[in-house]
């Protein structure tokens, strides 16, 4: 069984529809290899009982015929995503031991699908953070927090929040995973450990079951080794919920296989001159422009555009994400679920030691930032500027939309850094400077493998369309990962 980890989500799909295998069998070894490399602190939570309650009744569905479209596949879960039969952490001691009494909806629908849930993976707490080191809750096999590791390095980061997601994929832990971007926490995590994640429109998939950081910029998205495995879990992910979701967009799913063969003749790419200069690291330019002249090989030309706020992103993004955690985190106060401190006074003091005892230093950051812009008196001079900008981010990309198809570049200024180096929690936003845009203006982005930089650690490029055109981004990057292997190539130690 030591093929089944090579295996996308197409292929595993092919062999379990065909019989080939069973999706018990494929949950198995999925499931000993999340135990073997427990030390990468990919995983949270696994209880082998249900995966393999799960995979014998698609195994069930595959032989009578009625299996879904990614019947008996395995993938594993975020854990921002609520699940009825795995605990939803959210890796933080304010939410140890929680148990959801319903799933998330692209968890259902997923399982709809047919996909068996492997686990839930670790990300930074609250998904507050860009390196997978804020875990605020031990990892599986784990008495202790810890960060989670890069397969190609375990000295270093897997990127963050979905840290555990991109890991366990790069890894052959799971050959899919979902997670939530708000400001680049799925595509820059793909870009550090060689895999494909996208994040679709904002709205496009249901944010019903993500437990909540910045309303306004969380969504879900899929991370697997090519766009072709993100094409098929998207599928299943997006659609309309408006029953349970007010910010869904009442727009019909769509299948998004279809179009990934569509030639790249006359694709314009559009090359932002902002995301060309200071502070780029020269091997990543390296690798960025390979894979550019690689596109245009296949068809495409690049046009020169400009996002002239580009660096204004940051000051934006760090005033209205932590204003909106600031309301959505006031929900875990100790009363109605979460932690509670075990010796307080009264009421007050049972809500301050609480909340100071469940949350991280990170999570405490950006709740103070937040509750800051939101006071009286500075409501207007911070967070109602930034709206205002924000709207200026947005038009910014559609004066470049009209000039191109796709907009490229960089996810991160560098490759995974060390694991601690990072401690400064200013220079680290700093570094969403190329993602952070994309999230503000709601469009969907994704990140494949472009190459690999210093220390032969992966290098990923960025690809941004206008709203509603996964399809776009997902055939570009399937008709590049043609004609390339980056994306087939593993860490080394996880080929077994």
């Amino acid at each position: 069984m030591t093929e089944l980890h090579h295996m996308g989500v197409a292929a595993l799909a092919a062999q379990l529809r065909d019989r080939r295998i069973s999706s018990v069998e494929a949950a198995q070894h999925f499931l000993a290899r999340a135990r073997r490399h427990q030390h990468l602190a990919a995983f949270l939570a696994i209880d082998e009982e249900v995966t393999l309650a799960q995979a014998r009744a698609q195994d069930a569905l595959i032989a009578s015929g009625q299996g879904g479209p990614l019947a008996g596949v395995p993938l594993a879960h975020k854990d921002v995503f609520v699940t009825r039969d795995f605990p939803t952490t959210a890796a933080s001691r304010m939410l140890a031991g929680y148990r959801s009494p319903f799933d998330a909806t692209i968890v259902s629908r997923l399982a709809e699908a047919g996909c068996v849930t492997l686990g839930k993976l670790a990300c930074d707490e609250f998904a507050m953070g860009g390196a997978s080191e804020n875990v605020g809750i031990a990892a599986l096999g784990f008495d202790a927090p810890q960060p989670v590791r890069n397969p190609w390095d375990a000295a270093r980061v897997p990127g963050g929040s979905s840290g555990g997601s991109a890991a366990a994929v790069a890894a052959r832990l799971a050959p899919a995973a979902t997670g939530s971007d708000t400001g680049g926490s799925i595509r820059q995590p793909a870009g550090f450990c060689g895999i494909t994640g996208i994040k679709p429109t904002y709205g496009r998939a249901s944010r019903y079951g993500m437990i909540a950081y910045a309303s306004s910029l969380d969504q879900a998205g899929a991370m697997g080794q090519s766009a072709e495995d993100c094409a098929l879990i998207l599928s299943a992910m997006c659609g309309p919920d408006v029953l349970h979701d007010a910010t869904s967009v009442d727009k019909p799913a769509e299948d998004y296989t279809r179009a990934l063969n569509r030639s790249l003749d006359g694709l314009r790419i559009g090359i932002p001159e902002e995301f060309f200069g200071e502070g780029l690291a020269p091997d990543v330019r390296a690798a960025i422009d390979a894979a550019l002249a690689e596109y245009e090989k296949l068809g495409a030309r690049r046009v020169p555009v400009k996002l002239p706020r580009t660096q204004l992103a940051v000051p934006v993004y760090y005033v209205i994400s932590p204003a909106e955690a600031s309301s959505n985190l006031s929900r875990f106060d100790g009363v109605r679920y979460g932690h509670r401190a075990k010796h307080y006074g009264d009421l007050l003091d049972m809500y301050q030691k609480s909340r100071a005892e469940g949350f991280g230093e990170e999570v405490k950051r950006r709740i103070m930032i937040g509750t800051y812009v939101l006071s009286e008196g500075y409501y207007d001079a911070y967070y109602l500027q930034a709206q205002k900008v924000r709207r200026l981010i947005a038009d910014d990309f559609q004066q470049a939309f009209a000039r191109c198809d796709v907009i490229a570049g960089p996810v991160a200024p560098t490759v995974a850094p060390a694991i601690g180096a990072q401690d400064d929690p200013v220079q680290s936003y700093l570094a969403d400077v190329y993602t952070l845009p994309a999230s503000l203006a709601g469009l969907p982005g994704l990140s494949h493998p472009a190459g690999f930089g210093a220390h032969g650690m992966p290098v990923g490029l960025q690809l941004v369309a206008n709203h509603f055109q996964e399809g776009r981004l997902l055939a570009a990057a399937h008709r590049f990962q043609q004609a390339t292997d980056h994306h087939l190539q593993q860490p080394e130690g996880y080929a077994a």
